[in-house]
């Protein structure tokens, strides 16, 4: 078994397509089935179903999946580590992230980093919480900036988390809309009349809103429902409704107006996971510390609504 039969196999399981598989892997289609044949003879089963021109997993190819995944995540790894270690201005960070962070925390780190290690490749994947944790098992990103809400921890095993920033959710309105509350605050009682754009189901902070709804037996009628957080900010800059949001969204966002929601207050706490059986490369280590740069100047910039966690 090799690492160019592990990353054809991969890649035929990711496509369903040999001859799709070979293309991306530029090989001749008849060189990746030979490929395949010899790994599934070495293993002593076969991998794949192939009924009339469809191609799915067997059992065992089920099985060897994700540890491929891992084994050629740690081979690129291994091959990154050692080019730096020989004195080469280059790597590659991945990086995942939720789809809130990416247009707040993520866009002041990746910045940062490109200006002090521009001969680093960075890649970012965009997703939520729970899918970035599955990605970082399989090795499919080398870091990952998730969030928790309180009583809605993420699962995950044999990962490092390092808690980075606590922030409030708040409102927010179109600044050029009259103000939603005479004062700093509004009720989550108050809020639940208010035309709400809500998020799409997928985003852990539409999940947090909706059960602080339930607990307050609260049920709002949201004027657009299922938008991802682009969509969300430009509805509400338009006047459409209000939507509840990350405080930090708000920076350097002057269409827009906030609130704090009190009674309950929401808070979630922005977390940094990585692997614990895989050690950092230099580019990773130098990633993590600019992380948590950022974070500590995005506290000091909005400490009302924000905080580093201890």
């Amino acid at each position: 078994m090799n690492l160019d039969q592990l990353r054809g196999f991969v890649e035929v399981a990711n496509l369903g397509h040999f001859t799709r598989a070979a293309e991306n892997l530029h090989l001749a289609q008849p060189s990746l089935s030979r490929q395949i044949s010899t790994l599934e003879t070495e293993l002593g089963t076969e991998l794949f179903r192939r009924v009339r021109g469809n191609i799915s997993l067997t059992d065992a190819g089920e099985v060897l999946l994700p540890r491929a995944r891992r084994m050629l995540a740690d081979a690129a790894a291994i091959h990154t580590e050692m080019a730096e270690l020989a004195g080469l201005q280059r790597g590659r960070v991945r990086l995942g992230a939720t789809p809130t962070l990416c247009i707040s925390l993520v866009a002041e780190v990746m910045s940062a980093f490109h200006a002090s290690y521009p001969g680093i490749e960075l890649l970012l994947t965009e997703a939520g919480s729970h899918l970035l944790i599955e990605q970082l098992t399989a090795g499919a990103v080398d870091m990952a900036l998730i969030t928790t809400s309180e009583g809605m921890p993420v699962a995950g095993t044999a990962l490092v988390r390092m808690s980075l920033l606590s922030e409030e959710l708040v409102v927010v309105s179109s600044a050029a809309q009259p103000p939603v509350s005479d004062t700093s605050s509004i009720s989550l009682e108050r809020l639940a009349q208010l035309p709400l754009i809500a998020f799409h189901e997928s985003y852990d902070l539409r999940a947090a809103t909706d059960a602080a709804f339930r607990a307050a037996g609260l049920t709002p009628s949201p004027v657009v429902e299922g938008a991802e957080m682009d969509a969300v900010l430009r509805f509400v800059e338009r006047g459409l409704g209000v939507a509840v949001v990350p405080a930090m969204v708000l920076l350097d966002r002057p269409t827009l107006r906030s609130v704090r929601l009190e009674d309950p207050r929401l808070s979630r706490t922005v977390i940094l996971a990585h692997r614990s059986d895989v050690n950092p490369t230099r580019a990773g280590a130098a990633m993590r510390r600019v992380i948590v740069d950022t974070a500590r100047e995005l506290a000091v910039r909005d400490p009302a609504t924000m905080s580093l966690v201890e």
